[in-house]
């Protein structure tokens, strides 16, 4: 099955066809199309072009499935014997998105 490397948001992701991803959140509402034109490689088997950095005219196309926060994530710091004690969370926003074509 054919699949594409492309980058967003400074990550890379290998997908196919109908993959469900979660990337950086995108200004992007739900159920319009996204498109990553930042394709590092793409085909199968033998036919795959590799970028030098991107494949020109190679384009990755996603529909906007929801945009969501990911779990919290807790920090948690501490020096001993000293009473420093410190919590910080954090939650992400993503934006889950699912693949409809890989075109180039």
């Amino acid at each position: 099955m054919a699949y594409a490397i492309f980058k967003t948001g400074s990550k890379q992701y290998k997908v196919s066809v109908g993959d469900k991803i979660d990337v950086e959140k995108l200004t992007v509402n739900e159920g319009e199309w996204a498109t990553f034109d930042q394709v590092l490689a793409h085909g199968e088997g033998a036919e795959i072009q590799v970028g030098a950095p991107t494949v020109s005219g190679a384009t990755v196309v996603a529909k906007v499935v929801k945009q969501h926060r990911a779990p919290k994530v807790t920090a948690f710091k501490f020096k001993k014997r000293k009473g420093y004690h410190l919590t910080r969370g954090h939650r992400q926003h993503l934006t889950r998105v699912q693949i409809v074509s890989i075109n180039g």
